[in-house]
């Protein structure tokens, strides 16, 4: 499986009659979003830092059409 971190994911699927966009938003500060793909089913988690996973969507992979990853900014800040 591959993976993909980012703060927030878009995904749009296929729904018979049209499309639907779903969003993922790492909710807190340091969390982040990770989307692991399979053969048939894509996963959208929101982890904490420790690793935890706070929440999960699940959409079938022939459905899925596009996966947006906006990531967070890697800037370090300096001060």
């Amino acid at each position: 499986m591959d993976a993909m971190r980012g703060d927030r994911v878009e995904i749009t699927v296929d729904v018979g009659d049209g499309v639907k966009v779903f969003e993922v938003v790492a909710t807190r500060a340091g969390r982040r979003v990770d989307v692991a793909a399979g053969r048939s089913l894509i996963e959208v988690s929101e982890i904490t830092r420790g690793g935890t996973v706070v929440r999960t969507a699940q959409f079938m992979a022939s459905r899925v059409i596009a996966i947006v990853e906006y990531p967070a900014d890697q800037r370090s800040v300096s001060g």
